[in-house]
């Protein structure tokens, strides 16, 4: 922090007061400390992440998230465009024109301290004491029916040598052959549903073969997780934790990624979201050519159609968005929307009220039309859902 000179100290003058000069003028105390406010020129400390643009709501909003405690926070736009031009080199008398520019309106003395005061607080200017550290998180929570344990010591580190390892593999040389190869096989599949049926309405009835490819998906939702933590890594990303979470009987794997919102770009977060569905899909071409190349009569013919199957419906349910699933991640991050269910339900339940549509004037005109049109397709989506559910049952008991 650089201070403003004592005047009444500097060398060569006399620092006895004139007394016939002002006999009766007051000193302003708070000079200095309105000019040395002015010319202070904050830094954010290393590490502070600062996201793209969220709507929330009728807000475009950013998160700020502290780089050791992990504790985030949100801004709106015109405290982002100040923060993210803290780098020790402005004062406000360097900000302030741009933000004159950007938002038509002065950035006024009283805001900037309170915003750079709010950010000394929370540990986000350089020199700032760090906020008191969060406790340590229990390494199993919850009871006997339902709960999560964490298994891995250092998530960030296990995943980062699985990335190194697979590294190669990543290249788009390769993945893009794969993914061609994926959507041809899914519109393989869809051509001969009609064999998976039978095959799968066969399976049922060998329990020892369901339980073999009930196992088999079990590990491919292991390997889900673990490739939204690969594909982390590649991006930079951080992962926080791996664990088993459990709601009796049912047991899997989950991998928490707790910074890549904060990631630039939408591509590396579309990527993030959307690699456990692909790693589903892509364990079942070899199955899928297994399947294909076999003769029609071969035992082996009805395990793996229905093993295409279910595979099949458990890679592209996940795609689907609706919460919790990866789908309405992806749609998220490609809108550049935050928490768009229960925004949206928001939204619509506070134009079904009194105030109409005049309720909702403070929404952009984006916000309106996203939320209604989610609203509306979230309905239908899961009407189609119960609808092919209930159509793909009464197939197979017909079978």
């Amino acid at each position: 922090m650089t201070a403003a000179p004592d005047r009444s100290a500097t060398p060569g003058r006399s620092t006895t007061p004139d007394r016939s000069a002002a006999p009766d003028r007051p000193v302003a105390p708070a000079a200095g400390a309105h000019a040395a406010a002015r010319a202070y020129r904050p830094a954010l400390r290393e590490g502070v992440m600062l996201s793209p643009p969220l709507l929330r709501g009728p807000r475009t909003v950013h998160l700020v998230k502290h780089p050791y405690s992990g504790a985030a926070f949100e801004v709106g736009i015109k405290e982002h465009f100040v923060i993210a031009r803290l780098d020790g080199t402005r004062n406000l008398d360097d900000i302030g024109p741009a933000y004159a520019t950007r938002f038509g309106r002065r950035l006024a003395e009283d805001n900037w301290n309170r915003l750079l005061g709010l950010l000394g607080v929370r540990g986000l200017l350089s020199g700032a004491p760090d906020p008191p550290p969060a406790p340590p998180a229990p390494p199993r929570t919850g009871t006997l029916w339902r709960g999560t344990r964490r298994m891995v010591a250092d998530a960030d580190a296990t995943t980062a040598r699985l990335h190194r390892l697979l590294r190669p593999l990543l290249h788009p040389a390769v993945q893009l052959p794969l993914l061609a190869a994926v959507l041809a096989m899914l519109v393989v599949l869809g051509l001969r549903a009609g064999e998976l049926l039978d095959g799968t309405a066969e399976l049922i009835r060998s329990p020892l073969a369901l339980a073999a490819v009930a196992l088999l998906l079990w590990f491919s939702i292991t390997l889900h997780e673990l490739a939204h933590g690969v594909a982390a890594q590649h991006y930079g990303g951080h992962v926080a934790e791996i664990g088993l979470r459990w709601r009796f009987p049912a047991a899997m794997l989950y991998c928490t990624v707790d910074n890549y919102l904060f990631l630039p770009g939408r591509r590396a977060k579309l990527v993030i979201a959307g690699a456990g569905a692909y790693v589903n899909l892509l364990l079942l071409l070899p199955f899928a050519l297994w399947w294909l190349l076999l003769p029609g009569h071969d035992p082996a013919r009805p395990p793996l159609a229905g093993l295409l199957l279910l595979g099949g419906v458990q890679g592209l349910s996940n795609l689907v968005p609706l919460p919790p699933l990866d789908g309405y991640r992806m749609l998220g991050h490609a809108l550049g929307v935050a928490h768009l269910a229960p925004e949206s339900r928001a939204y619509l339940l506070l134009r079904r009220g009194r105030g109409g549509t005049g309720a909702t004037a403070a929404y952009p005109r984006r916000a309106r039309r996203l939320y209604t049109a989610y609203g509306i397709g979230s309905a239908a989506l899961l009407l189609l859902a119960a609808a092919g559910t209930c159509t793909a049952a009464l197939l197979l008991l017909l079978r």
